[in-house]
């Protein structure tokens, strides 16, 4: 049996979780409101303030499906008591972002200043000018948009220019060494 499906998912005071047909689950909670829907093949049952998901059978397509079911519900639980948030970095000379209205404005070395403006459900903060904080309800959404944020001035490895998550390791090189006679 899948160890991440038979958990049960803990349903937080102030959030309510509506399961209607052909498992498309609504979430709403102080964060925002979630709706999906899941794999109709899995079973899923609210019992007071759990939900357990079940599946029908021992197939491999039913025991791929049961911890991918479970860990979608629980993300929609989560971002809609508590949220997600991904911190990006940003190093080097003269590179910076600021935020004018609701879009993210970058200096990263180009010739031109890099937009991007805030999805529906994405908050983005800027504390610091070399500090972004990306924020929201839905796991999935804030992971992509960090990502294409990132896209836009990767890490190299040589100084460590670039925008990088917080906890991100950059593996630097040696650069060049003189000339042999």
């Amino acid at each position: 049996m899948s160890r991440i499906g038979k958990m049960p998912i803990a349903i937080p005071a102030g959030v309510n979780v509506t399961l209607g047909a052909n498992n498309q689950v609504t979430v709403k909670g102080p964060k925002g409101e979630l709706t999906q829907t899941l794999p109709a093949e899995m079973v899923i049952e609210k019992n007071g303030d759990t939900i357990e998901v079940k599946r029908p059978s021992d197939i491999k397509r039913h025991k791929a499906l049961h911890g991918l079911t479970r860990s979608l519900l629980h993300n929609m639980v989560v971002g809609t008591s508590e949220g997600f948030k991904k911190e990006l970095e940003i190093n080097g000379v003269g590179y910076r972002a600021q935020k004018q209205g609701n879009k993210l404005v970058m200096n990263l070395g180009y010739s031109h200043q890099v937009e991007m403006e805030e999805t529906d459900g994405i908050t983005i903060e800027v504390p610091k000018p070399n500090q972004i904080i990306i924020s929201g309800p839905d796991k999935q959404k804030v992971g992509q948009f960090a990502a294409e944020v990132r896209e836009k001035r990767p890490p190299e490895p040589y100084k460590g220019k670039g925008i990088k998550y917080v906890d991100e390791h950059i593996r630097r090189k040696e650069g060049k060494t003189g000339a042999k006679k």
